[in-house]
């Protein structure tokens, strides 16, 4: 059974930054794409960024390009999600999700796994 376990959200000033940690575990991660989204209230889930486990290979959503970076950690079964220069708008649950093929996913459709969620709200 897949289990995604966000942290690191929280309250931040504009400016400020953050990193969201996505623990993932049961399964061999090598072939999945792992990927961040966001929701903010009454918007739809937005992809943010999404990293290939085997290669590391990213892309990123373009509402964030330049501010947000994907990492993940091989030894920690961890993606990161560094988010800097925030932005009232970057207020939302951030999700972690998981896709069982190492190709490209942008849609949350097309996801298979998905975490709990973690608020991060900026203040202005």
């Amino acid at each position: 059974q897949v289990q995604l376990v966000e942290s690191g959200g929280g309250l931040v000033q504009a400016g400020g930054s953050l990193r969201l940690s996505c623990a993932a575990s049961g399964r061999t991660f090598s072939s999945y794409t792992m990927g961040w989204f966001r929701q903010a209230p009454e918007k739809e889930r937005e992809f943010v960024a999404r990293i290939r486990w085997s290669g590391g290979s990213t892309y990123y959503g373009d509402s964030v390009k330049g501010r947000f970076t994907i990492a993940r950690d091989y030894a920690k079964n961890t993606v990161y999600l560094q988010i800097d220069s925030l932005k009232p708008e970057d207020t939302a649950v951030y999700y972690c999700a998981a896709r069982s093929r190492p190709d490209s996913g942008q849609a949350p459709a097309d996801y298979d796994y998905w975490g709990q969620g973690t608020q991060v709200t900026v203040s202005s």
